[in-house]
């Protein structure tokens, strides 16, 4: 197309006689109308890339919108969402333009040189843009996949569109300035430390985020606390440089990657991986109203199913343990006897056993804590059948509903700070 467009200018100028270009810039006749001719050819050419770009963007990408909407395949409809074709679009023209351009500045070699530069510069940016359009399509497929579940994606989807990006960013400064890449690798040796503090927060993001997945610390959907930036809620997204928390409020907060690292977090995965969640909460019990348990409290607590076999059992066991260490009279202080909160404590525990709403596989068990200036802490641990956190909290209202009424049947009494009705009464 070149050889033939240069054969029909020359044929109106050199009549056949002399067919070389130096004859033809030589002409005098053509050197009045090389200006009418660059701008009839740019014009020409400028219509026809247009022409391209249209057909290009309505014709070629409509069918290729058409064919992956009728394709099983994801990976084409991700394409077309994120538009990736749209931008491939751009370098068909480019690339005419870039052809037909040693034509139409043939006789101008400056401004061959220049709109060379600029055009290649455009091709170059056009297919930078398509190919992080096609990392973004390519995050989607990926965080669809099972095997990356969780997976931090999005900071690696980021580190490669950021490493992409700085090797185009040498190709097109060098393709501007018309210098070789190495000549700005060596530039950009030199200037190492600015560009560490510059990209500061990247790197360390980077470098956590490897760290993040290498261990497993964290993956999406991942319930995490941390107090320092009053994050307590789900990770909906894991980025290069940060990773983003939605509160249970709704809220919200975005936290440096590398914090994950470098600051203490709770990561709340492993009770739900698991088949139940800790309850750890204790009774404050007055510890006045501790006892020993006299005869009639021992015969009305007999009468409670899950403790009535436990009682008999043990005072049989405490009689014997008397009978035969001589300690059967009532001086005898340290003589073995039931106490009213032993028998508390054993009826929690009971109670605990036959709760169905207890994962009874796991670690179960009910303690008395260092008595404190409160009263004495009766500590209840175990584990919910259930990690739903509203059911979760069901549960312990009910366990605890019940245990604050049934306390007073083992003539015990809740501590609790004094309140204005108490001083109120004294005053009386």
């Amino acid at each position: 197309m070149k050889i033939l467009l240069f054969d029909w200018i020359k044929s109106y100028y050199l009549k056949g006689e002399e067919n070389g270009m130096e004859a033809l810039l030589a002409n005098e006749a053509f050197q009045d109308d090389k200006y009418y001719w660059m701008l009839g050819l740019l014009g020409a050419m400028i219509v026809a890339s247009i022409l391209i770009w249209w057909l290009t963007r309505q014709v070629l990408v409509g069918i290729i919108h058409t064919f992956a909407s009728r394709t099983k395949t994801k990976l084409d409809d991700v394409l077309v969402e994120k538009k990736f074709f749209n931008a491939l679009a751009h370098v068909l023209p480019l690339l005419f333009m870039d052809y037909f351009f040693s034509i139409v500045f043939f006789a101008f070699p400056d401004a061959f040189d220049f709109t060379t530069r600029i055009n290649d510069f455009l091709i170059i940016f056009a297919v930078l843009v398509s190919i992080r359009r096609f990392l973004n399509a390519l995050k989607v497929i990926l965080e669809e996949k099972p095997f990356f579940e969780g997976k931090p994606i999005g900071a690696y989807n980021q580190t490669l569109k950021l490493i992409v990006t700085l090797v185009f960013i040498i190709i097109l400064l060098s393709v501007i300035t018309d210098q070789s890449p190495t000549f700005f690798l060596t530039s950009l040796g030199a200037m190492t430390a600015v560009l560490l503090l510059v990209f500061k927060d990247t790197i360390l993001g980077f470098v956590g985020s490897i760290q993040i997945t290498a261990n497993d610390m964290l993956r999406i959907g991942d319930w995490v606390t941390m107090e320092k930036y009053g994050a307590d809620g789900d990770v909906i997204e894991i980025n290069l440089t940060t990773v983003k928390v939605q509160n249970f409020d709704m809220t919200i907060t975005t936290i440096p990657t590398y914090s994950f690292i470098a600051d203490s977090f709770k990561n709340w995965r492993g009770m739900q991986d698991s088949d139940g969640r800790r309850i750890k909460r204790s009774l404050n019990v007055k510890i006045d109203s501790v006892k020993f348990a006299e005869k009639p409290l021992l015969d009305r607590l007999s009468k409670v199913k899950i403790l009535s076999k436990f009682i008999v059992e043990q005072q049989k066991e405490i009689e014997k343990y008397n009978e035969e260490n001589g300690l059967v009279d009532d001086e005898q202080i340290h003589a073995r006897r039931q106490t009213n909160i032993g028998l508390f404590r054993r009826y929690i525990e009971y109670y605990l056993k036959n709760n169905p709403s207890i994962n009874q596989n796991m670690t179960l068990m009910v303690r008395q804590l260092q008595p404190k200036d409160n009263g004495l802490p009766l500590e209840i641990y175990c584990f919910s059948a259930t990690q739903v956190w509203a059911e979760y909290e069901i549960v312990i209202a009910d366990i605890f509903d019940h245990l604050l009424s049934v306390i007073h049947s083992f003539d015990l009494d809740i501590h609790q700070s004094p309140t204005g009705s108490d001083f109120k009464q004294l005053a009386k």
